[in-house]
């Protein structure tokens, strides 16, 4: 880790929190991104929604980086390749995606909905979800030297 940011990451946390807490109450709906996006194809009955959550997701992490580039690093500098890794950024960055898919299918939820909404909720399978999530990724910072 090069530096320390408690500021712009309470205030991430705080949003991130906010955020899933008004479509909890609003919606009713859980903001888990995995299934949100996973139930646009093939389509479910409720697309609307989903899609303008997932635009507003993505659009306000790019006009946050845009306009408030102290917060953190630009988009396009965030991942590199390993040194190793013959393919490219893109293929890595691919490859990642369709692991990460396949592991939000079958752990039944990613990040957002087990460690943001599930321990909120003080879920058991998002307290077991969300340990096997830190011991994978120590398993990966530990395996590829990327932090």
């Amino acid at each position: 880790m090069d530096s320390f940011t408690p500021i712009p990451a309470t205030i991430g946390g705080l949003l991130i929190g906010l955020s899933a807490a008004i479509l909890w109450l609003g919606n009713g709906r859980i903001a888990g991104i995995s299934g949100i996006f996973g139930q646009l194809l093939p389509p479910a009955q409720s697309v609307v929604w989903r899609l303008v959550f997932l635009v507003a997701l993505v659009a306000g992490t790019f006009l946050a980086a845009y306009l408030l580039p102290q917060l953190g690093t630009r988009p396009g500098s965030l991942v590199a390749a390993p040194a190793w890794f013959a393919g490219g950024t893109t293929i890595w960055v691919a490859i990642s995606g369709v692991l990460t898919g396949f592991g939000t299918k079958i752990g039944n939820g990613c990040t957002s909905g087990h460690g943001v909404c599930g321990l909120a909720r003080l879920s058991t399978r998002s307290f077991v979800a969300v340990g096997v999530f830190f011991v994978v990724a120590i398993i990966t910072v530990t395996l590829t030297g990327i932090v």
